[in-house]
């Protein structure tokens, strides 16, 4: 998870929200790691996860992640939830919740929802208040950002 905070760092610092992901195989071994590009790409489909799915299925040049951990700093929204689920993933490793968008834990449990075709461990809470923090100061700084533009009203 330590890398994964290193990962999203380097996103904010590419004007990204602070996110970051990789996919381990069953040895340990690192297969992907991204942070988003939805700003980078101008695409919906930047999310960290999708980023490190997609690399991880490439390099080991199949669909399915059978044996793979993801581990990422956030709490996976549906879209990423569905991906996870489609690739067989065995288990994801996530840092904060996402009350808003969270679709393991939050607003739904995709990952252990028996009427799915697949399921996977969640381990949830790895560096929460890391996670988190990172996340909360980013926003707050986009916030003021934008109140400090000329012509914008603060709020």
């Amino acid at each position: 998870m330590r890398m994964a905070l290193k990962l999203a760092e380097q996103g904010e610092s590419q004007n990204e929200v602070p996110i970051g992901a990789l996919v381990v195989d069953k040895n340990g071994k690192i297969l992907s790691k991204a942070t988003n590009l939805r700003e980078t790409h101008n695409t919906t489909l930047g999310h960290a996860e999708l980023v490190a799915i997609h690399r991880a299925c490439k390099k080991l040049g199949s669909w399915r992640l059978l044996d793979c951990t993801l581990y990422v700093t956030l709490e996976p929204c549906f879209m990423c939830a569905g991906a996870l689920v489609q690739s067989r993933i065995s288990r994801v490793v996530y840092g904060a919740i996402d009350p808003k968008g969270g679709a393991l834990h939050s607003l739904a449990n995709i990952g252990t929802d028996k009427r799915l075709n697949h399921q996977f461990e969640i381990t949830a809470g790895v560096l929460e208040e890391e996670c988190g923090l990172l996340l909360k100061n980013f926003f707050k700084r986009k916030r003021s950002e934008k109140t400090k533009k000329p012509g914008m009203l603060p709020g």
